[in-house]
């Protein structure tokens, strides 16, 4: 089941990989993979953001194995080098090679596109324009005046989870395990109010901050005080497969879910602030930080019990509460859906 998903998923789906910092410079390259595949994306000289396999057309070697900035990439096994817009520059010693051209092995491109800062690519070549799958996210984004771009790296932490990949998703598009599984995240939202909206190839979650209950204090009850009109403005995205984007006013973090086995996950967050400081600015965002440490610990814990509890014989299915699991359901129906292709994306 892990291969069909690495190829009708995985393979066919935009994949968050990389920030435009990291290719900030006409010349910059950074060598990454989507699951198990080498890519390599490039900041070419002519200021196109570009990607490739990293895989070098003569033997298989992977082109460059770490990042940095050149105007050429030299493969360090037989010495081949590709211009950054992934063309073959030379290639030592093949004269005489029947009909070798090395306009014939350029490096094979993949998709790349971006979300404001946010790089995204897709092994599939007629898969549907990253615009397609992000639907009204980009035009609500900039509707809040927030300035993706204008904020900064701060701290990326791995978590790898002993469960599959899809119960830590399920996990996170309902708010039906709030109440047991995150008591200090549950004292901060309104549940009554919380709901999850599902589109095309995304769900956008609605969790407001409650109001002080009488007699609660701010800081020691409570972390967060609603203020008028803010958690209309808090933006919580599922693109599928497995990239998460909560976006705040002041800071937003990405996750990404990725499958290291059929009971094994990577969970890859990464939290962006404007204007990081020092002083009581830098105290709250290790705060914010720490805090989002606290509930991924309490979701590894149930995660990992569903996946033993998955393997058990008196298992097989259960069932969604329809208020408030559609969110699973979605995704869950579009898992269904790409795997029932024999091959590529399902049509729209």
């Amino acid at each position: 089941m892990l291969e069909a998903e690495k190829e009708r998923i995985f393979g066919c789906t935009w994949q968050l990989v990389a920030h435009t910092d990291d290719l900030a410079r006409p010349g910059d390259f950074l060598p990454t993979t989507i699951i198990d595949e080498p890519i390599l994306l490039t900041h070419t000289l002519a200021g196109e953001l570009r990607g490739f396999y990293n895989v070098c057309r003569h033997r298989a070697a992977q082109v460059v194995t770490s990042r940095g900035n050149r105007k050429s990439l030299q493969c360090g096994y037989h010495g081949w080098v590709y211009g950054l817009d992934g063309r073959l520059q030379a290639a030592r010693e093949m004269e005489g090679t029947e009909d070798f051209q090395t306009a014939d092995f350029g490096l094979v491109p993949i998709r790349v596109e971006t979300l404001g800062p946010f790089v995204f690519a897709n092994l599939d070549p007629a898969a549907e324009p990253l615009a397609g799958w992000l639907g009204a996210i980009p035009a609500e984004v900039a509707a809040t005046g927030y300035d993706l771009g204008s904020m900064r790296r701060v701290e990326r932490r791995d978590y790898v989870i002993e469960c599959n990949w899809k119960v830590y998703v399920d996990n996170y598009l309902e708010g039906y395990h709030l109440p047991i599984a995150h008591p200090g995240l549950f004292k901060e939202l309104d549940y009554d109010q919380y709901r999850v909206e599902t589109f095309h190839r995304y769900s956008k979650q609605h969790a407001p901050i409650r109001e002080l209950k009488p007699g609660e204090v701010l800081g020691r009850d409570r972390r967060y005080l609603r203020e008028p009109g803010a958690e209309e403005n808090a933006l919580y995205y599922w693109l599928f497969p497995n990239t998460m984007l909560n976006i705040y006013q002041d800071n937003l973090s990405t996750n990404v879910i990725l499958p290291l086995g059929p009971d094994r996950a990577l969970t890859i967050f990464e939290w962006f602030f404007a204007e990081p400081g020092t002083g009581e600015g830098w105290e709250s965002m290790q705060q914010t930080i720490a805090f989002s440490d606290e509930i991924q610990q309490e979701d590894i814990v149930v995660c990992e019990q569903v996946q033993r509890g998955l393997r058990s014989r008196s298992y097989d299915r259960g069932r969604f509460s329809a208020k408030r699991e559609n969110g699973v359901h979605h995704f869950q129906q579009l898992v269904a859906e790409f795997l029932g292709q024999e091959a590529g994306p399902p049509s729209s």
